[in-house]
């Protein structure tokens, strides 16, 4: 989020290029590598914060800007619920970098899922000290959000697909100049949709939702959007549940070649066409007659939309995975239901037996994962209580 200091400033240049005037509220910042044990502790109390600074105050619209994991929903829950015409402005995934080694193939290298596999490689001494310095430089080279398809570039996309973000928005990089003019054109429009009084009721419907799912799926999402998207329906009052996850999971494969299911990033998303670009590909899965922030239907954002890479975003014919991203579970451990990522997960642990290891939190887990007599093997399972997405 360094860099939103900068946007704040090109948002406020669209609304005075519109005709507004434009008013900055700051609001708590929920830094995911930060905050422990989870930022999900405090979602709810940005969601607060952002509905009573503009219940308090004389605002109009609001231009929200976040992308870190919980701060995308925590924001766009709290503009719900004061019922503000609303539009997002995403911080944008961070640049993509290599990680070259003679004699080896060139891996692509990303940030958060990254640092946890190759910190894995170091604790495992498949990794040198020395390397992994370097790939700390590596993996966080610009500012922006985590730049594989976890829980930040989720939610944004999410955000996109229920259409309270512009079109193609949440792909742009943080530090590519298009960001600049992106989050001008967005002080621009929420003049105008002040104007027409589009508020976000006026956007998330059931259908609005419904194509988040498909999307979430075609993506190869982070499980915690099953949490995110539930609370964020209660809040626009519309009925949603892990069951609707679980149908659409199940006819939506996975398009998305983005780690952890793929091998590329978001920046290479973007120069295939980005989100607009996957929604063709699903199109036949989706409401087209779902409005967008920009004033058009679903349908009209998507004319003249094409894929530029099929690698990136693969044709449904070759998709990364033919089950979708995420597999909603029941049972004794999780009564209420549990969620998988399926398409991450080696096909041997569909169906797994194995001695369970239950930690009551993550520092206990990792003081015992640290330990070399502790009593595991590649077949045990790892339960870890209290932690939260």
């Amino acid at each position: 989020h360094a860099h939103l200091r900068e946007r704040a400033e090109s948002v406020k240049r669209g609304v005075l290029m519109a005709g507004g005037y434009p008013l900055e509220l700051p609001a708590m910042s929920l830094g995911e590598v930060m905050v422990k044990p989870t930022t999900m502790l405090y979602r709810n109390f940005l969601a607060m914060e952002v509905e009573e600074l503009l219940r308090s105050l004389p605002i109009d619209g609001v231009v929200l800007l976040a992308g870190c994991d919980k701060t995308t929903p925590g924001t766009v829950m709290g503009a719900i619920s004061m019922g503000l015409p609303a539009i997002f402005c995403p911080a944008g995934p961070m640049l993509n970098d290599r990680y070259l080694k003679p004699g080896e193939p060139v891996r692509q290298v990303g940030a958060g899922t990254h640092t946890r596999l190759f910190w894995d490689e170091y604790q495992a001494g498949k990794v040198s000290e020395a390397e992994w310095i370097q790939l700390e430089a590596h993996m966080t080279r610009s500012p922006g959000t985590c730049n594989t398809m976890g829980t930040a570039s989720t939610m944004t996309s999410l955000v996109e697909a229920l259409g309270l973000a512009l079109p193609g928005s949440t792909a742009i990089p943080a530090m590519d100049a298009g960001h600049t003019r992106m989050a001008t054109t967005c002080g621009e429009r929420i003049v105008a949709m002040v104007w027409e009084d589009l508020t976000p009721q006026a956007i998330l419907t059931r259908g609005a939702f419904l194509n988040a799912a498909a999307v979430q799926m075609a993506l190869g999402g982070s499980t915690n959007a099953a949490v995110h998207m539930i609370a964020m329906a209660r809040r626009a009052g519309v009925e949603f549940t892990l069951d609707d996850l679980d149908v659409v999971g199940r006819q939506v494969p996975v398009l998305a070649n983005l780690f952890p299911s793929g091998d590329r990033l978001m920046e290479d998303f973007h120069y295939a066409g980005g989100l607009p670009a996957l929604m063709t590909r699903i199109a036949a899965h989706l409401s087209l007659v779902e409005r967008n922030v920009n004033g058009r239907t679903l349908a009209e954002n998507l004319e003249g939309v094409q894929v530029l890479d099929d690698e990136v975003i693969r044709p449904l014919a070759r998709p990364v995975s033919a089950n979708g991203a995420l597999a909603v579970l029941r049972g004794n451990l999780a009564p209420d239901g549990a969620v998988v990522k399926a398409s991450a997960a080696s096909s041997r642990f569909l169906k797994h037996r194995g001695p369970a290891l239950v930690f009551d939190s993550p520092a206990e887990m990792n003081q015992a994962c640290a330990d070399p007599d502790l009593a595991c093997d590649e077949n045990s399972v790892l339960v870890l209580r209290n932690a939260g997405p």
